[in-house]
């Protein structure tokens, strides 16, 4: 994979200036709360859907077909041991009170979606979209099934049945049976592959001025008060990429990219859905929106310092 520092930090500046925009519109008031819940709504049943299953490469190749499954293991078991690292950090007796699931929440999941599509795909370009797609299923399982069980705290045939249909995983299934059975959407149905295509290219635009309006709405001399808050902030942003790395990189032995890849996502700041959760789950809105303002300000500088130190270790990009 063709990759270096200068490209890496390039797709972050680029996304900074995207999510600030963004934070501009939100402030004038072109963007309201209605708006960016109905834009929220389309990015994950129409743009981001449209965006995982156009990432599979046209032409089938055993390459491409280990990364998507090195990606999707890799996802799988760093999502299984996440978990139970939050619940250990988070649970009752250390940890009191409700915020303890919303701080579970903040360490399982982090922004995959919303940053983590546009920033893999800037720096990467499609091939690492392919793992990206692997580990985003593991993701999205937990996601909308654990996720929402923090905060409902019950599961029922309803639960289960809209988290098996959820449309990124379907998108990312479909695109993964066309790829394996050697099916080339481009050559059979070229209409078809340019609609979506088309589609899938308003995800990253999107999505980061969705995150912006997100940091427009924050107090911040409010927020700088809790400081409990950034605890648990700074353990998601520190801890989640290395339980990553040690899973990839120490026990499964993935190739470099792959390993630089998940450790990426789980290095991002924690998922805008929190306080989408909160508030429809009935958590505590105010503090679940605050950590997430404050993670994201806080990957600003614990980002590239770990994929700095990424680079450094794996012999690729040294």
């Amino acid at each position: 994979m063709d990759i270096d520092f200068s490209r890496f930090y390039t797709s972050l500046v680029v996304i900074a200036i995207i999510i600030a925009f963004g934070t501009f519109l939100g402030k004038i008031k072109w963007v309201d709360k209605a708006t960016n819940k109905k834009l929220v709504n389309l990015l994950l049943m129409v743009f981001m859907p449209a965006s995982l299953f156009n990432a599979f490469p046209g032409e089938y190749s055993e390459e491409f077909s280990g990364l998507f499954f090195m990606g999707l293991t890799g996802g799988v078991v760093t999502m299984l041991l996440v978990i139970i690292a939050a619940k250990v950090v988070y649970n009752k007796k250390f940890f009191p009170g409700e915020l303890s699931y919303e701080a579970q929440f903040s360490f399982d999941f982090n922004n995959a979606t919303f940053l983590g599509y546009p920033l893999i795909s800037m720096a990467f370009g499609e091939r690492g979209i392919v793992p990206y797609c692997g580990f985003i299923i593991a993701f999205n399982l937990a996601l909308f099934s654990y996720g929402v069980w923090l905060f409902e705290r019950k599961i029922d045939a309803k639960f289960i049945l809209k988290t098996i249909v959820n449309p990124n995983i379907l998108a990312v299934l479909i695109g993964m049976v066309l790829f394996l059975c050697h099916v080339n959407v481009e050559k059979t149905v070229p209409i078809l592959h340019d609609s979506v295509k088309y589609i899938a290219g308003a995800t990253t635009p999107l999505s980061l001025l969705s995150v912006g309006y997100m940091l427009s709405t924050a107090k911040i001399r409010h927020i700088f008060k809790k400081w409990k808050l950034f605890i648990v902030a700074a353990i998601q942003l520190i801890f989640a990429p290395v339980i990553t790395f040690l899973v990839t990189r120490v026990l499964f032995k993935f190739p470099d990219e792959v390993v630089l890849i998940c450790t990426l996502i789980q290095a991002l700041p924690t998922a805008t859905s929190l306080g989408l959760f909160a508030e429809k789950y009935g958590g505590d809105v105010a503090e679940a929106s605050q950590i997430v303002v404050i993670s994201t300000l806080m990957s600003i500088a614990t980002m590239p310092t770990i994929m700095t130190l990424l680079f450094v270790t794996l012999p690729q990009y040294m």
